[in-house]
């Protein structure tokens, strides 16, 4: 994904320009820190203290000039709009956050706002399309055949949560403003190894392999989660 996103900020700003990013739901700063390394101007929010505390350790290791660059704050990613003016950022994260949104529409309109014209909103959801992929390939058939017909499903913490479809995804995009520019597949092979399970010798080819299947179809389609990117008009 972040290979993804990379590619989508080069075909979309100058190189070399110091981007203002807003990461919604920056979980423990994966991203964030990926992007301030970068050179750019990174604002993160996020509710949870435990991640938080983790967010703010990791940053701490950080030359100081790229901590610098992060800014954390405290609060729901459906209260955008309290913290920051609208078009304020060139890029907006959403990364693992609508699973837990049980009516999305709110959030992906408050963040769309934080846009600035041809700003680039990018979205990782897990995939509708897809649920009875990992049950299948398990050899739960009842599960595999409980997933075809709904949204919801148990995640691996244990939390019953939601997917998203990407047809209804590209005309709520359509709707807030930022339209679809660019989709990919995440975790297209991937998805069924275990939390634990230990990087293979061969990571680069797994990389490479993935990252072809998360833009060729069918892969993509059936991909557990799906990065969708869109643009700010």
């Amino acid at each position: 994904m972040a290979r993804q996103l990379e590619e989508q900020i080069a075909g979309r700003f100058a190189v070399g320009r110091r981007l203002r990013v807003l990461d919604v739901g920056m979980g423990q700063g994966t991203q964030a820190l990926r992007l301030a390394r970068a050179g750019h101007q990174v604002t993160g929010v996020e509710q949870d203290p435990t991640m938080i505390a983790a967010a703010r350790e990791n940053l701490a290791g950080e030359p100081q000039g790229i901590r610098e660059r992060v800014r954390i704050v405290q609060g729901d990613g459906r209260d955008t709009g309290v913290h920051f003016l609208p078009g304020s950022f060139d890029v907006v994260l959403c990364h693992g956050v609508l699973m837990y949104v049980e009516e999305p529409d709110a959030l992906l309109a408050g963040v769309a706002r934080m846009l600035a014209p041809g700003g680039l909103l990018s979205l990782l959801v897990r995939n509708a399309e897809a649920l009875a992929m990992r049950p299948g390939l398990a050899g739960d058939w009842a599960g595999a055949l409980d997933a075809f017909d709904t949204v919801s499903y148990r995640n691996r913490l244990g939390l019953d949560v939601r997917a998203d479809r990407l047809g209804t995804l590209t005309a709520t995009l359509a709707g807030i403003g930022a339209p679809l520019h660019s989709w990919y597949g995440v975790r297209v092979f991937t998805d069924t190894a275990s939390d634990d399970a230990e990087v293979p010798s061969d990571v680069e080819a797994l990389l490479a392999a993935e990252e072809r299947a998360g833009r060729t179809d069918p892969y993509r389609s059936v991909a557990a989660l799906l990065h969708l990117c869109g643009v700010r008009g």
